[in-house]
């Protein structure tokens, strides 16, 4: 059957790009299911173990007829009430656990979702870049315009809020914050929260925080939560996951915490798209919230190990490397003469002649080409075998250059 003509998608389709992480992943699986072995640096999808009593509880629960039925769409009053107390005991955050905190299909969906509550047609959206790709492209699927800007010093990041603060018109109507940050792993302090709350009353916009990296830092550093600081609660909301602190990326579970409005409203548009979370899942969740922050220093520890093995060796490499001090990635510019032919030509190559996944950094908008993203997902030897099969894979295409056989040009 000819459907030409038939088949015609919205006009928003013409402006989501293709999914550069979608692509490699594709490479990825075809290479598997040939029985090769791919070290994956690429996406941030979390190898080691949910903790043993978690999934105890998932299973004791996931046995109960009862649980079997529709949840609550918002999330169990338990969760809920545990998340508030988490909030008030490791942040000093007072909430009541009922209309200031949302259970979300992980945090991914929670902040597509708000995006729609919150933007249409005619508002506009300031996204620091580079940007995890949701953070832009769940606003332009609501109808709103992005305006997107380096991401910078937190001096230079405020300047430019207030100077398109003063210069739009209408002004912004959200700014999008991700601290931790992915992918860079900057940190925010508490005096740049405070200076953006200022910000957010002086010119009455909403602010965002996506937090999902908050528990994951090193060498002493502790990430504030955006909520901390006075008056945040008027004027935004943050994101959660268990998705990293507690191994979860494949269960789903997240939250939406702060502005009672804002929260209403995302509670209000996700009673038309989903039912929320199997129950059982939530169970287990208070578990993990109120009995596993030590698997967190646990596994915080290794990720630091592995933080340490992967940039020794790619300084060893010749590689600028900039430690981070938060997140479960490294940032790092790709050196000459291979940045030459762009973040994803030479992803594709490490791909082809490493079997090493990783993450271009034109994934995470046009400032971050000439970057990669490296997770630490895999364990310290495979990390080390890794950088073998690059350094190696790097000496072939070096030697290419110079033999005038191999196009730098993507």
């Amino acid at each position: 059957m000819n459907n030409e003509g038939t088949i015609r998608f919205a006009e928003r389709m013409n402006q989501l790009p293709p999914y550069l992480f979608g692509m490699i992943n594709k490479i990825k699986m075809e290479k598997r299911w040939q029985g090769i072995d791919v070290i994956d640096l690429g996406m941030g999808n979390p190898m080691d173990p949910t903790p043993d009593r978690v999934t105890e509880k998932l299973v004791e629960v996931a046995a109960d007829p009862k649980i079997h039925r529709y949840p609550v769409a918002g999330g169990m009053k338990n969760l809920k009430r545990e998340i508030a107390l988490y909030y008030k005991r490791k942040y000093g955050v007072e909430l009541t656990g009922e209309d200031d905190v949302i259970c979300t299909i992980g945090s991914k969906e929670g902040l597509s979702h708000l995006c729609l509550a919150l933007l249409g047609p005619g508002d506009t959206v300031l996204v620091p870049s580079p940007f995890f790709p949701v953070h832009v492209y769940a606003a332009v699927i609501a109808g709103a315009s992005v305006i997107r800007f380096p991401l910078g010093s937190e001096e230079e990041f405020l300047r430019q809020v207030t100077t398109m603060c003063q210069s739009l018109y209408p002004q912004p109507k959200l700014v999008m914050l991700n601290y931790p940050h992915n992918p860079t792993g900057i940190l925010a302090s508490k005096d740049f929260f405070v200076e953006m709350v200022k910000l957010a009353k002086r010119y009455n916009f909403m602010v965002i925080n996506d937090f999902a990296y908050g528990q994951i830092t090193y060498d002493g550093a502790v990430a504030p939560s955006l909520l901390e600081i006075p008056g945040a609660l008027d004027v935004g909301v943050e994101f959660g996951s268990f998705s990293k602190s507690y191994n979860m990326a494949g269960w789903r579970l997240g939250y939406c915490v702060g502005n009672t409005e804002m929260v209403g409203g995302l509670a209000k548009i996700k009673g038309y798209y989903d039912y929320g979370i199997f129950s059982a899942i939530q169970v287990a969740g208070i578990v993990a919230m109120r009995d596993c922050d030590d698997t967190i220093v646990e596994q915080v520890e290794i990720y630091q190990k592995r933080r340490d093995v992967l940039c020794e060796g790619l300084s060893r490499m010749g590689w600028e490397v900039e430690v981070p001090k938060a997140g479960m990635f490294l940032w790092v510019k790709i050196p000459e003469p291979f940045a030459q032919m762009g973040s994803v030509k030479f992803s594709i190559e490490m791909m082809n002649r490493a079997n090493v996944a990783l993450a271009p950094g034109a994934g995470f908008g046009e400032e971050g080409d000439g970057y990669l993203r490296l997770a630490l997902v895999e364990n310290e030897n495979r990390i080390r075998q890794a950088l073998k099969q690059m350094k190696r894979a790097m000496s072939e295409i070096e030697q290419e250059i110079k033999a005038g056989t191999f196009a730098l040009e993507p």
